[in-house]
């Protein structure tokens, strides 16, 4: 085998490797969005509501 014959075996890739890549890309993505929406979550102020806001009080308590 000479050595362009190498390179030209090198450069073909596998369409599992394509998939995995495009995969791992995905992920990676994924994994940033996830981690921008959690730093904007926590730049907030913290709420000053204490239980539940939406839960009424029992009615039979009268």
């Amino acid at each position: 085998m000479s050595e362009s014959d190498d390179k030209k075996s090198t450069k073909i890739r596998t369409e599992a490797e394509i998939r995995a890549e495009r995969l791992a890309k995905t992920l990676r993505d994924n994994l940033q969005r996830r981690k921008q929406q959690a730093r904007s979550r926590r730049a907030g102020a913290a709420d000053e509501t204490v239980g539940l806001p939406a839960a009424k009080k029992d009615e039979s308590d009268g």
